[in-house]
């Protein structure tokens, strides 16, 4: 059987240069025309305009429609003087009176006609929202974990499975196996998949031919309204999947481009993520009474700090969900708005529109709001209106990427914020990492050295005096196994590992003196703080995860540390 080379650097080079050549062609016949050249490489065009001509009459006439409206339509065609589309553009007229006909190379004109493989059946899908409803019962029961969904994929005839049965397979597997991440990645000779689960990433196929891959993401791009024929540039969207009567799971896609193609990363945003108590969020009872004594006051600055992936947004918006009343009017300012929270008011930047956080959250105090929760404070301008906010009876949440919690005054004095306005301002600063739950149906006791029983009994020593030590009075360790119920990877689940660095007239004091790191650190200590690292260990002590993991999480373990 012979096989088509693979393109060499010549090969494309000469490529490139023969669409050049037609592209000028086409701009120069415009001109000589009077009609506007366009570069369809560069142009979105949607998929209700392409198929408003139907594909014979299309592919006879060079032409294929770009945009849509209800008596518009922009029609792409190769020399408007050809007689058949001379007869397509007469036609048109009566359906379109404001018909506009712009020039486009053939080459271009083609590349979208495989808009027209999504066949009619299949096209009813393809309005922004998977109607997942009557399918995923039987799709989750056939992939119940991800050794299931690895199989599945393995197994698949790519010649005969049709894009859209390829799309339900991926995303059905997904959620069954409560990925948070979708990630599908071109490479030289074929594409693969991966699931983000539990925050590790996992090869689910890695022998997706190129085509079909192709076909998937240009439904992935028609799902979430992006530019199908562009794939020089970044993109961004989202699509909904219905997976039941009462639930929808929303779905952010970014597309960038990469060596061999165009990369995709899905994010999925299951509603569940925002019903978690505190306890799910894995506060401790001494943390618990930190965080309800700050969310009792009428102002304030709550921000919680960390990279991006940490839990962030989740701890935020179960806060949100504690302060949700009649008789408290919440808004926020969102970039994006990940989830629906019902009785709160949530917008979305939109810097095109001049939306920003700085322009929304100016707006926003206007509103007379009682709490306001910011996305994420970047620069200067939004820290400043933030702190005033929360100066002018507002309590006011927000986020700051920061390592630690004492980092985010440093971090505010960076973005240029007075010293005596954080001080007076900030209430709470929290930062945070998600480490994996060993599975409870697997995870096996690991037996004490001498010497590991020596560090735990020096570490509960030293914890500071408010976390209770009964849960630890006969520390266990446990390590990961593996089972059918986790996938085999020994972890299920993820909670949150916590500091607290509270402000107040102390905060007020030092920070008036000295905005050093290690001035604040000395403070810290003052106050009680309970490091990340130390709370990832108690929480290892009660069971919940491994130290290899909390050290996999926040560095090696300072078992001999004295102090912060």
């Amino acid at each position: 059987m012979s096989q088509v080379a693979a393109p060499t650097p010549l090969n494309e080079e000469l490529i490139k240069l023969r669409r050049e050549g037609e592209e000028r062609a086409a701009k120069r016949l415009g001109g000589e025309l009077g009609y506007p050249y366009v570069d369809i490489g560069k142009t979105p065009a949607s998929f209700e305009a392409v198929t408003a001509i139907p594909e014979p009459q299309a592919r006879e006439a060079l032409a294929v429609g770009l945009e849509r409206g209800d008596r518009t339509l922009a029609v792409a065609v190769a020399d408007p003087r050809l007689p058949p589309t001379l007869r397509l553009l007469v036609e048109l007229r009566k359906q379109f009176p404001a018909l506009k006909v712009v020039i486009a190379s053939r080459s271009g004109i083609a590349q979208l006609w495989h808009m027209y493989s999504f066949s009619v059946k299949e096209a009813k899908g393809i309005t922004g929202k998977v109607e997942f409803e009557a399918r995923l019962a039987e799709l989750m029961r056939k992939l119940p974990n991800f050794r299931a969904v690895k199989e599945a994929f393995g197994a698949l005839d790519f010649a005969k499975e049709s894009t859209t049965d390829f799309l339900e397979m991926l995303l059905a597997g997904a959620l069954a196996n409560e990925a948070s991440d979708v990630h599908c990645e071109a490479e030289e000779e074929q594409a693969k998949f991966r699931f983000r689960i539990d925050g590790r990433l996992h090869d689910v196929a890695t022998n997706i031919p190129l085509k079909n891959y192709e076909a998937l993401l240009a439904r992935f791009k028609l799902l979430a309204g992006l530019k199908i024929n562009v794939r020089d540039e970044a993109q961004d969207g989202r699509f909904t999947v219905r997976a039941a009567s009462d639930k929808e799971i929303e779905i952010r896609v970014s597309i960038v481009p990469s060596e061999f193609g165009e990369t995709v990363v899905m994010r999925i945003l299951d509603p569940k993520e925002i019903i978690l108590t505190f306890a799910d969020l894995g506060l401790r009872e001494d943390d618990l009474v930190i965080v309800n004594a700050e969310l009792a006051k009428p102002n304030g600055l709550i921000l919680n700090t960390g990279p991006t992936g940490s839990g962030k947004t989740t701890t935020l918006y179960a806060f949100l969900r504690k302060l949700n009343d009649p008789e408290v009017k919440i808004i926020t300012v969102e970039d994006p708005i990940e989830y629906r929270v019902e009785g709160i008011e949530q917008t979305q930047v939109d810097a095109e529109a001049g939306y920003t956080f700085a322009s929304g959250l100016r707006a926003i105090v206007r509103q007379d709001p009682d709490v306001v929760l910011v996305g994420e404070i970047r620069d200067t301008e939004t820290a400043d209106i933030a702190l005033q906010a929360a100066l002018t009876g507002h309590l006011v949440l927000s986020t700051l990427h920061t390592n630690d919690a004492v980092g985010a005054v440093p971090r505010l004095t960076n973005l240029g914020v007075k010293p005596a306005t954080i001080g007076a301002a900030v209430s709470l600063v929290i930062a945070q990492r998600l480490v994996r739950k060993l599975c409870e149906k697997c995870k096996k006791e690991v037996p004490l050295t001498p010497e590991t029983e020596a560090h735990i009994a020096s570490f509960l020593k030293r914890i500071p005096s408010r976390v209770d030590r009964a849960p630890y009075a006969h520390p266990t360790l446990f390590e990961p196994a593996g089972c059918g119920a986790c996938n085999h990877f020994g972890y299920k689940g993820r909670i949150g590992i916590f500091e607290f660095f509270r402000g107040g007239l102390e905060l007020e004091e030092v920070i008036l003196q000295e905005v050093a790191e290690t001035v604040l650190v000395q403070l810290a200590v003052k106050q009680g703080m309970v490091r990340m690292q130390e709370d990832g260990v108690l929480k290892a002590l009660r069971g919940l995860t491994s130290l290899k993991e909390v050290e996999e999480v926040t560095g090696p373990l300072e078992w001999q540390s004295t102090g912060i």
